[in-house]
């Protein structure tokens, strides 16, 4: 188990009027987050302030992001460079706006979702809890995730917008900071572990003063996750796996070292590219993937395609795999919300044990025998 210690300068503004100030930020002497898989961010505690770093917002990301977060009362005393944080966020938030549906569990397993305001896309929201909160026209639609309606989001005029960004590069997120409203990066997604990803909980938890429950609900989504994989190490075979599909005559499918072979690989299956790795999906031509694939006993996840007859119309050729011939292909992309969103890329991220407990099921049917699989279903 990491503790990662931020340590903080000491910083002390005087007024133009030479009266003292009240030293805003003095040096962290106890961490108060543990953090066991996250990497992407940290936490230093202050006592009447925490700043929330965050590490690694996107790939290859070169600036560390610092936030202030502290009570109305607390800010009002500090003196600071308006520039010295990337944002200051009070620690009593009533509004909030998020910017992917991975974020959408972790606010209802705190219970503060009823703080949410507003979402870009509300269609591809599939929790029944939220998707209330929207028909009944307490979150607003802001547009598409690369087009925010910032009209609509600066008369919101939220506490404090999470975004996420694959380059550091977003017009939208400065004209909302320009506003006075902080933007914090959410890197969830960059983090290369089921269960890192899902800690990402505990930054929620900071944001809202909830640190113990998300601690609490992490560590029963870990322990759900490890007696699972305990669980399918009992397995007597081995299935192998083929995953992916075609995009234009190039099979995409995840690397050895991805999260989802992660999945695959405490399984207790043979994923036959187990032992590739770099970054992002592999890039094959189909004869490869035919070659050392033709008589995989299971598919996985092929792309976006609901059904066998999907699959033909897009190419005859996906008929040449036994798995095909044998009705052994799974999806997680029939398994949506009421207005089409898929269930898996919102809820995956936070309950990679459900995730997992899927695959056992699939591939073990005798090791899970009470358990029914949450996102994958049979190809239609």
């Amino acid at each position: 188990m990491r503790l990662f210690i931020y340590v903080l300068p000491l910083l002390v503004f005087v007024s133009c009027k030479n009266e003292p100030k009240t030293e805003i930020l003095s040096q962290t002497k106890t961490p108060t987050l543990e953090l066991k898989y996250a990497e992407g961010f940290t936490v230093g505690d202050n006592g009447d302030h925490k700043i929330l770093s965050i590490n690694n917002p996107w790939p290859e990301a070169t600036k560390q992001y610092q936030y202030l977060i502290a009570s109305n009362s607390v800010l009002s005393k500090m003196n600071f460079p308006s520039d010295y944080f990337d944002g200051v966020v009070t620690d009593n938030l009533k509004k909030i706006v998020v910017t992917s549906t991975t974020h959408i569990p972790a606010l209802e397993l705190l219970g503060v979702e009823q703080y949410l305001i507003g979402f870009p896309g509300t269609d591809y929201i599939s929790s029944q809890k939220t998707r209330q909160r929207i028909a009944d026209g307490d979150i607003r639609e802001l547009g598409k995730n690369e087009d925010i309606n910032t009209e609509v989001l600066l008369e919101l005029n939220p506490d404090v917008v999470i975004g996420f960004g694959v380059d550091g590069v977003n017009k939208t997120f400065e004209t909302i900071k320009k506003a006075g409203i902080p933007v914090i990066y959410n890197g969830d997604w960059v983090e290369s572990n089921a269960l890192a990803k899902a800690e990402w909980i505990k930054f929620f938890g900071v944001l809202f003063n909830k640190e113990k429950e998300a601690d609490s609900i992490f560590n029963q989504i870990e322990k759900n996750y490890l007696a699972a994989k305990n669980i399918a190490k009992k397995a007597k075979t081995r299935p192998t796996i083929l995953s992916g599909a075609m995009h234009k005559e190039v099979w995409y499918m995840p690397n050895g070292s991805s999260p989802e072979a992660q999945f695959l690989k405490d399984a207790n299956v043979n994923y036959l590219w187990k032992d590739t790795s770099g970054n992002g999906s592999l890039a094959l031509n189909f004869e490869v993937v035919l070659d050392k694939a033709k008589a995989a006993d299971i598919w996985l996840s092929p792309s976006y395609y609901g059904s066998y007859d999907e699959l033909l119309s897009a190419s005859n050729l996906y008929g040449n795999f036994e798995a095909f011939k044998t009705k052994s292909i799974y999806t997680f992309s029939n398994t949506k919300g009421a207005t089409g969103g898929v269930l898996y890329y919102e809820l995956g991220t936070t309950r990679p044990d459900l995730v997992l407990k899927d695959i056992i099921k699939i591939c073990h049917p005798d090791v899970l025998k009470a358990y029914t699989p949450h996102f994958f279903k049979p190809l239609d």
